[in-house]
């Protein structure tokens, strides 16, 4: 049987995140009866582990060197860009996303702020 490689495994992965979250709501809906925030609550999830996973590309993109470091356990994305801008330790990039997340909730990475 031939070995199935990272990258298929990826794949299949995040190819399923969608189809499993519908899924995955109707159960909960079944089982609790509460599913207002479920897709928020998915959200901050998946925000609080791409912070993680993808540290290394938002570090060198989105904030100045010596700027507060994106990757924190537990952490969000907004949250880390919030500090990052409090500080003025934005590149151009990460002004402009804290622009557009802004544009979309006012002072959206600023409220996001949480302090560990």
């Amino acid at each position: 049987m031939k070995k199935i490689t990272g990258f298929a495994l990826l794949i299949i992965a995040t190819g399923l995140i969608i189809p499993l979250t519908v899924v995955n709501r109707h159960y909960v809906d079944e089982k609790y009866g509460d599913t207002d925030g479920y897709f928020r609550d998915t959200a901050y999830n998946i925000d609080v582990w791409a912070n993680r996973e993808f540290r290394a590309t938002w570090n060198a993109l989105l904030r100045t060197e010596g700027g507060y470091a994106f990757g924190r356990e537990g952490e969000t994305i907004s949250s880390a860009l919030g500090k990052n801008e409090r500080d003025g330790t934005l590149t151009e990039k990460g002004k402009q996303l804290v622009k557009l997340l802004n544009a979309l909730d006012k002072d959206h990475c600023r409220k996001a702020i949480v302090e560990y």
